[in-house]
């Protein structure tokens, strides 16, 4: 019995795209941070405008466009990469900044075990 190649799960350890090839964890990682921008943001403009119920509108419409957006952009950033490229480069990109440590490597140049280097005795 041959398994029909359409049907075969293509990425067994990866979690599946679900909306403009997002993530479930990198949508809640976009929700949290949109509604950490629009939250202060509407209540500021609802001061502006001494109109509080304006608030829960403009901080769902600027929360669900933000989303929207930003899941177009991360889209586009992860066409034709392997899965993690983004999330690694932005860890490299912390790392040049001296935020936080990479996860691999970022040494270039001649490495030594910190000995003296004497020459091995022959032996006879």
């Amino acid at each position: 019995m041959s398994a029909h190649p359409e049907l075969l799960p293509e990425h067994l350890n990866a979690e599946p795209p679900i909306f403009k090839g997002c993530t479930s964890s990198e949508l809640i990682a976009l929700a949290f941070l949109s509604l950490g921008a629009w939250v202060p943001l509407g209540f500021f403009v609802a001061w502006l405008f001494h109109a509080l119920p304006m608030t829960l509108g403009l901080i769902g419409v600027g929360a669900v466009s933000t989303i929207l957006i930003a899941s177009t952009v991360l889209q586009r950033l992860k066409r034709n990469r392997p899965e993690g490229y983004y999330q690694l480069a932005v860890r490299v990109w912390l790392h040049d900044r001296g935020l936080r440590r990479a996860p691999i490597v970022r040494r270039s140049g001649l490495w030594d075990l910190g000995r003296a280097h004497e020459p091995l005795p022959f032996r006879d």
